[in-house]
């Protein structure tokens, strides 16, 4: 039975998702992606018009993963935004100590795609953006003087956790991410309840 638009177009962002993280985007050729995707390299360009608007899917499709891992943390850790920050880090950490974790899709990406004109750099960014802003109405509702310089900290120790954990793993500094941010916010909120 032959594949609908819409289903060899999700097959091909699958597939070019796979080799895009594990191989790296510059390595990974269309003619490789179709290939592995089982159809012509004119379906793949009819389907996406270009590389370039292939790997923009690739990290938007990416970045929409990394919401949904964050929705459903915050999502099992209750009402209280303390227990919810700590569950982005808890998530986070049980990523990097996956088999699927190579390393930040984000952070790669903008490795690969230094120039901020291209539509993976600004994905990208816009993916970095979304994390910042959703830490940023977590520590707004702390209840803190400074929930922006707070969510910053935080954004931070996770740019850490991913980094350490892509180049040392997860039984590096990587590890420690939960702990700091324990002590941020311990800090934070001591400094709360003597004002």
């Amino acid at each position: 039975m032959a594949r609908t638009a819409a289903e060899t177009r999700a097959q091909l962002l699958q597939v070019a998702g796979e080799l895009f993280y594990w191989k790296g985007v510059r390595a990974t050729g269309v003619d490789l992606v179709a290939a592995q995707a089982g159809v012509a390299p004119t379906t793949l360009y009819r389907l996406f018009g270009s590389k370039d608007d292939l790997v923009a899917a690739y990290v938007e499709h990416a970045d929409q993963e990394g919401r949904e891992r964050w929705a459903t943390a915050i999502d099992a850790a209750g009402p209280d935004p303390r227990d919810q920050i700590l569950a982005l880090f808890d998530a986070g950490f049980a990523y990097v100590d996956s088999e699927q974790f190579r390393g930040c899709p984000m952070m790669m990406t903008l490795a690969e795609f230094p120039d901020p004109d291209l539509p993976a750099h600004r994905m990208a960014v816009e993916g970095k953006s979304g994390f910042r802003e959703l830490v940023g109405e977590l520590t707004g509702r702390l209840g803190v003087d400074d929930p922006a310089g707070l969510a910053d900290q935080l954004m931070l120790v996770m740019e850490g956790l991913f980094a350490s954990g892509q180049s040392l793993g997860p039984d590096g500094p990587a590890k420690q991410a939960r702990h700091l941010v324990e002590m941020i916010l311990s800090t934070v909120t001591a400094r709360r309840r003597s004002s």
